[in-house]
């Protein structure tokens, strides 16, 4: 292990310390059994005592974080000490029934990035601070590596505007212990995270709906057109799949008179990255027995603006800000029939050209998509194109396209008259797509020729395979369903004001690094 200079200096510390006899490293804390309180707990249990008159110099309590900022002055030593809700004042001197001479020498000492703790009473220094008078403390771990330091400015409005050291996004996905560590907003996103993702939970139970888990692992892999990763389970000799969807065993369930399920989990596809596509994903999928797209698209509709108004602070009012856009999600979803959408975008009803050809030729008259885009495209992946073209991009406020073509939807009904034409909807904000939904396929033999015909027309790699137990379990009858699906990453990156998706998620996929870092 190759190490810097300030990396030396701190190896140093740690060596000094453990031949005094102190752990850099102990087994567990010694204050975490007392009365602990977090960093927003104490600003608010100071700003109460000071409001009613009160003192908190008598009550102690402990306090324990990173330190990320430090101020030696002679015989007294402040500390700025972060965790997860924010930051407060370590004040400690020697003497006058503070610390001990070696005490306080260990405490200066200290380095930025050090994890400690320390009890004491609680106090506002005359500059507003919110402060713990240390009586005592204790390391928790030495920090060898130095974090990168943020430059805080004061604005004249008191507003504090935060420049961070550690901004290069690469560097941010490769070392995200740093990111979170430095960054305050940062961590401020995964914490809205799991609070959209309580939230649908808390949504869907209250309507009666039944969590459940399905296998990771496949024999066969469906539910969605994409490429799966290939594994090999030794004991079993066989290859198997990671799963691309829980579309096909939620389905299943319903089979199985469990009427009202949901999955939120991983899905992994072995596709491009781009700013909305990672290789593996969180999704949610639910289905809901005796419903059909209409109804799945106002529970829908009913789930987003109850996490909006969960998640989302109340002065903003039910409202985010995505790629430069207002989302409101409180206000009634767009519903745009996909026939009406496309025509006011292009100029063609696709409808009027029923054939692969005509619509084909139509589309290259109007030069609205390349040869190449279309060359053995069939007639519904023509449409496709000219949906991520022409209208995705123009969908802002939450907008669900409906009544899409039938041979990219293999999972949905047909419109009774209309067999090209199935009852499935996209759900789209800010120009993304965000969610897809059917009045589900539940007549097996339809399904299996589906399969057939996909299997047939499929591009590459991104065929339904044959589901013949699928195919058996819609024997046994499933009643009208309707189903949907929805990125959580997305979901996040709507709410969270993010232009992609490696900003939401802990660790992104990224290519291996040509040569591995020091340490």
């Amino acid at each position: 292990m190759e190490f810097t200079e300030v990396e030396r200096e701190r190896l140093a510390k740690l060596e000094r310390l453990r031949a005094s006899g102190v752990e850099p490293y102990p087994l567990r804390s010694q204050f975490v059994r007392r009365r602990v309180m977090a960093a927003d707990a104490v600003r608010r249990a100071l700003a109460s005592a000071q409001n009613h008159a009160d003192t908190l110099e008598n009550d102690e309590v402990a306090v324990m974080g990173r330190v990320v900022a430090r101020r030696i002055m002679g015989k007294a030593a402040f500390l700025g000490v972060e965790d997860v809700s924010g930051k407060i004042q370590f004040y400690a001197r020697v003497g006058d029934d503070s610390l001990d001479a070696d005490s306080f020498a260990r405490f200066k000492e200290l380095d930025l990035g050090d994890f400690i703790e320390a009890k004491g009473a609680l106090f506002v220094t005359k500059t507003g601070e919110p402060s713990l008078r240390v009586t005592d403390w204790r390391l928790l771990a030495k920090a060898i590596s130095p974090l990168p330091i943020a430059k805080e400015e004061k604005l004249p409005d008191g507003s504090v505007v935060r420049y961070s050291a550690f901004s290069d996004p690469e560097l941010r996905y490769r070392q995200r212990y740093v990111d979170l560590a430095v960054n305050p907003e940062v961590r401020e996103i995964f914490v809205t995270r799991a609070k959209i993702i309580k939230a649908i939970r808390e949504f869907l139970d209250s309507k009666g709906f039944l969590e459940v888990e399905t296998p990771v692992l496949q024999p066969i892999y469906g539910g969605a057109a994409a490429r799966p990763f290939i594994t090999h389970h030794n004991q079993l000799n066989q290859d198997l799949y990671l799963r691309i969807s829980f579309e096909l065993y939620l389905k299943r369930l319903i089979v199985g008179n469990l009427e009202r399920v949901y999955e939120i989990g991983r899905d992994f596809r072995n596709e491009g990255v781009s700013f909305k596509h990672n290789p593996e994903f969180t999704q949610l999928e639910f289905y809901a027995a005796y419903m059909d797209m209409y109804d799945v698209m106002d529970l829908a509709e009913e789930m987003l603006q109850y996490v909006a108004r969960r998640v989302l602070p109340p002065t903003a009012e039910g409202k985010s800000q995505f790629r430069g856009h207002t989302i409101n999600w409180l206000q009634p979803f767009k519903r745009i029939k996909l026939r009406d959408a496309i025509l006011e975008r292009t100029g063609v009803d696709y409808t009027q050209f029923p054939d692969r050809q005509s619509l084909a030729d139509e589309v290259l008259r109007r030069e609205l998509l390349a040869p190449d885009v279309i060359r053995g495209k069939p007639w519904g992946k023509i449409v496709d194109g000219l949906i991520g073209d022409y209208v995705e991009k123009t969908l802002i406020e939450p907008t669900f396209l409906y009544e899409y073509p039938r041979d990219i939807s293999p999972f949905a009904k047909s419109i009774p008259g209309n067999p090209n034409t199935v009852e499935r909807f996209e759900g789209f904000v800010g120009g993304v797509e965000l969610c897809n939904a059917f009045s589900e396929l539940n007549d097996p033999f339809e399904q299996r020729q589906r399969f057939l015909e996909e299997a047939v027309n499929a591009e590459e790699g991104e065929a339904n395979p044959v589901d013949e137990d699928y195919v058996r379990a819609l024997m046994y009858g499933m009643p009208a369903t309707g189903g949907f699906g929805m990125g959580i990453d997305r979901l996040v990156m709507m709410f969270t004001n993010r232009d992609s998706i490696r900003e939401v998620l802990l660790f992104p996929a990224l290519r291996q690094e040509e040569r591995a870092t020091t340490h």
